[in-house]
């Protein structure tokens, strides 16, 4: 019984910082070290270290005080709404590349419509660090 106790007093909740925004900050914001506060209170589900989105941008609006949270930053935009864009298709050892129009703004790893200005067609493509779109099938 005594041991049970014990584990009793042990186990209460670990206080985890969270980060906060230390200011209000438009979408398609660069997020900087004194855009960002830790405050010492745990709410589940936000970012606790500001080294994770320190360099990110907000993807969407981050309001002063109010905590931030994964979804709402991303890799800087290396592809711009309308840029011209190149796509590689690849399969079997058979590469394809042509150009397109991105009909959205994405960074690496983010996967937006690009139109193939051969074909007038709409595909779904990954967008790459060096700013290219890749198509599979």
């Amino acid at each position: 019984m005594k041991y049970l106790v014990f584990l009793f007093a042990l186990a209460r909740p670990v206080a985890a910082d969270t980060v906060v925004a230390a200011r209000t900050l438009p979408a398609q914001t660069l997020i900087m070290a004194e855009d960002v506060i830790l405050r010492d209170h745990n709410v589940p589900g936000s970012v606790e270290d500001p080294s994770q989105i320190i360099g990110m941008e907000a993807k969407v609006a981050l309001y002063a005080g109010r905590p931030i949270r994964p979804r709402d930053v991303g890799y800087p935009a290396v592809v711009e709404r309308n840029q011209i864009i190149t796509l590689h298709y690849e399969t079997s050892g058979l590469m394809i590349s042509t150009e397109g129009r991105a009909l959205g703004r994405a960074g690496p790893g983010d996967v937006i419509r690009v139109m193939n200005l051969s074909s007038r067609s709409t595909v779904p493509a990954l967008i790459g660090a060096d700013g290219a779109g890749y198509v599979s099938r």
